[in-house]
């Protein structure tokens, strides 16, 4: 197989990536076509669609081999369970499947049409393998049973960034950021009040501590 397209995301390393498509709404990404597909014709009807289906590859996780147990994140960290009943991105095919948004097309993007979505989990410059059509009548099953994660992850923690540090971020950025602040970018099995923290967003390395269930930006720098 071969890419499709790719992602472009305010993303540019995994950590700070949402565990979970759509948890965080206010991302907005794009799905720029590679060069034999930038064609009107293969997305006719697309528009019609609210949310779609994107087909991916683990690209950070390549070569570096799988396990038949993980421990996710939604289990502290320190529980096992299989590779096949989870979403761990350690996979024997590192294919990745993620539900979003599409807010709008651009029909007359430079190099052709371009999906601009939201709510998506991905690494900037992720290989998308395939974009599909989600269908509620088929797709959706209400009644289905969730294993060891029934609900949304509780328990979000409260945003701290102070208001000289804020402006530094892009006014279309800010939800965002703070969104994905609040669903707890850091791994599940750290807790040291102390220790900063870093990601990379839109350009920008955004430092942070946690303390008592509250999060303190400190530091947002280009």
């Amino acid at each position: 197989m071969e890419p499709v397209a790719h992602i472009r995301s305010d993303f540019a390393t995994k950590f700070g990536v949402p565990r979970q498509a759509g948890v965080v709404k206010e991302l907005r990404s794009a799905v720029v076509f590679e060069p034999p597909y930038r064609t009107p014709e293969a997305l006719r009807g697309i528009d019609g669609f609210s949310h779609l289906w994107l087909i991916w590859e683990f690209s950070e996780n390549k070569g570096k081999g799988w396990s038949p147990t993980v421990r996710p994140p939604r289990l502290g960290g320190n529980r096992r369970v299989g590779v096949f009943a989870s979403r761990s991105p350690f996979r024997p095919n590192p294919i990745g499947l993620s539900c979003v948004r599409l807010e709008r097309v651009e029909w007359d993007a430079p190099g052709g049409p371009v999906l601009h979505v939201s709510g998506a989990d991905l690494v900037d410059g992720t290989p998308i393998l395939d974009v599909k059509p989600y269908i509620p009548y088929a797709d959706s099953h209400p009644e289905a049973a969730a294993g060891f994660a029934p609900s949304a992850p509780g328990g979000a923690l409260t945003v701290d960034i102070p208001p000289e540090l804020l402006e530094r971020v892009p006014p279309d950025r800010r939800d965002a950021l703070a969104g994905v602040l609040a669903q707890d970018p850091r791994p599940s099995y750290q807790d040291d009040p102390e220790r900063v923290y870093g990601f990379g967003f839109a350009g920008l390395e955004v430092r942070f501590r946690v303390q008592g269930g509250v999060l303190t930006v400190t530091d947002v720098a280009k």
